[in-house]
């Protein structure tokens, strides 16, 4: 599928206009990026690579969440004056890429040049990752293999800004990695007792977890990339989609619960008739009350519990 995924963020003219302005207005402010104390401002495009930086940086740094609200749809948002504000004052940031959060391009582009920000470090996880532009899963956090690459290329960016913190920032790594291993190992069970595992969902959101987790998703990914990307599915894959339930074959149904809409609706409702238990995912860190690993470990026990219990999690 070679499907370029819809631009999930999206910056209106007037809009730019006023983050120019508020780019020129905080020129003068805002020179180190680094509050008293040598505090590194840092921005985190999406709230669980905030959530990372965070745990790497520690007290060294002052983070900055821009997309952090898990009861709106992300496909709706529109960047601020503040955001580009916060952006423009960062000496680090962490972006998702694959045409996710393009608005951050557009905002480190107009303050290339201002104050610190020809020193700022943006880590790009689509090229860290070393992925294609026609990656047609843009949802990259669900990747296990994903978050220890942006830990260490967080820290490897703290210790070039901070050399003398450097092994602080290399320890909260190796600690990091370890907080991952239950997801990991639960994630490795439940492909053990439960393979091949099939289910439906509506869009690719947790994809990369679940085929970790060996499962066989039976949702045609051309109806999940049409729902996506906001465009009306063919007709047969809709047929094909409620018979999935219709016809008990499939065992979970993984719903998106921060994009709905008439046809999500029908999809969730048929679902439910068909006794079909819901699994519901996020595109953004559910706050309070988690951080990425105890979020991603949730979602695997949610699935775990549709499984073997039939039970539906719809929310974290």
């Amino acid at each position: 599928m070679s499907e370029r995924p819809r631009l999930h963020f999206h910056l209106p003219s007037a809009a730019l206009l006023l983050i120019l302005a508020a780019l020129l207005a905080g020129c003068g402010s805002s020179t180190s990026g680094a509050s008293a104390g040598g505090v590194v401002a840092a921005v985190g495009a999406e709230n669980e690579y905030a959530n990372v930086i965070e745990q790497i940086g520690g007290r060294y740094v002052k983070v900055t969440a821009i997309e952090s609200n898990p009861n709106t749809d992300p496909h709706t948002f529109e960047a601020s004056p503040s955001v580009a504000q916060a952006v423009s004052a960062a000496r680090l940031v962490v972006q998702n890429g694959v045409g996710y959060d393009t608005y951050m391009e557009r905002i480190e582009s107009a303050s290339g040049g201002v104050g610190s920000n020809s020193s700022r470090t943006v880590i790009d996880v689509q090229k860290l990752l070393g992925l294609p532009d026609s990656t047609p899963n843009p949802h990259l956090w669900y990747k296990p293999q994903t978050m220890p690459a942006v830990a260490h290329a967080v820290a490897g960016a703290l210790s070039r800004l901070q050399p003398v913190h450097a092994a602080y920032f290399q320890a909260n790594v190796a600690a990091f990695e370890r907080s991952l291993k239950p997801w990991h190992e639960a994630i490795a069970r439940f492909a053990r007792e439960f393979p091949d595992t099939p289910v439906a969902s509506t869009e690719p959101v947790g994809d990369y977890m679940l085929e970790a987790a060996g499962t066989h998703n039976l949702t045609p990914f051309g109806l999940q990339a049409d729902i996506m990307n906001g465009v009306d599915p063919a007709p047969q894959d809709v047929t094909l989609q409620k018979g999935l339930f219709s016809g008990h074959r499939v065992k979970v149904f993984v719903y998106n619960q921060q994009v709905t809409d008439a046809l999500t609706a029908s999809f969730l409702e048929a679902a439910k008739h068909a006794g079909v238990p819901v699994v519901g995912v996020y595109e953004t860190m559910p706050v309070p009350g988690y951080d990425y690993q105890s979020w991603m470990l949730a979602e695997v026990q949610a699935l775990r519990r549709a499984v073997a219990e039939k039970t539906s999690t719809q929310r974290l």
